[in-house]
């Protein structure tokens, strides 16, 4: 009869890794790593607490002047809060989030990689273009598998205005090819728009 107890008890606990139970489970912990600290921003600057949340979500940054990227949370970088500004996101394979981008408050960040972000939708690209900082910043941004993306994300972030390389590949949700085209003719002339879209 105990045995029966425990045998029930831990059946009720094994899912499948691709069920549904698993699904939200995983919703919510990537939710959990993408939460905003603002009291860590405070604490130990926009710079640090952004690539504390991005290494947090499986994402890597390079700070100016290096060249190599910083991939492991247990070895960023101490000293000066002042010393270390982003200057390259890759987030390929990560779990960051619409709720984390208050991260996002950085002056520096000349390049961002989207690939294989499944939390990443219209949204957030709304967000980041709305950004007064990544405004001026941004100079590069490449997206690429990122399967909950369409023409509306990808027409807002003509606000970067001083984008100078946009690289699409693999959007499913990207359907009208020319009308992107031509909103980027129109509002940035001088970006380099590379298209590799069905």
């Amino acid at each position: 009869m105990l045995f029966g107890k425990i045998s029930r008890q831990f059946c009720g606990l094994k899912k499948l890794p691709g069920s549904r139970d698993s699904r939200y489970f995983w919703g919510w912990l990537n939710a959990v790593f993408n939460k905003v600290d603002h009291e860590r921003i405070r604490d130990v600057g926009p710079d640090r607490a952004a690539s504390e949340w991005l290494l947090r979500c499986g994402a890597v940054v390079r700070y100016h002047g290096q060249e190599r990227w910083q991939k492991d949370y247990n070895h960023l970088p101490t000293g000066p809060l002042d010393k270390y500004k982003i200057q390259a996101i890759d987030a390929t394979d990560s779990c960051i989030m619409s709720i984390g981008f208050d991260h996002m408050g950085l002056q520096h960040v000349e390049k961002i990689r989207l690939c294989k972000c499944h939390y990443i939708e219209d949204d957030c690209l709304k967000r980041l273009s709305q950004l007064e900082n990544l405004q001026k910043s941004m100079l590069e941004m490449e997206i690429i598998s990122c399967g909950n993306i369409t023409d509306k994300g990808i027409i807002a972030l003509h606000h970067l205005r001083n984008l100078k390389y946009l690289f699409l590949s693999d959007l499913p949700g990207v359907k009208e090819k020319e009308k992107i085209v031509q909103a980027f003719k129109t509002s940035l002339p001088s970006l380099e728009l590379k298209l590799d879209l069905k």
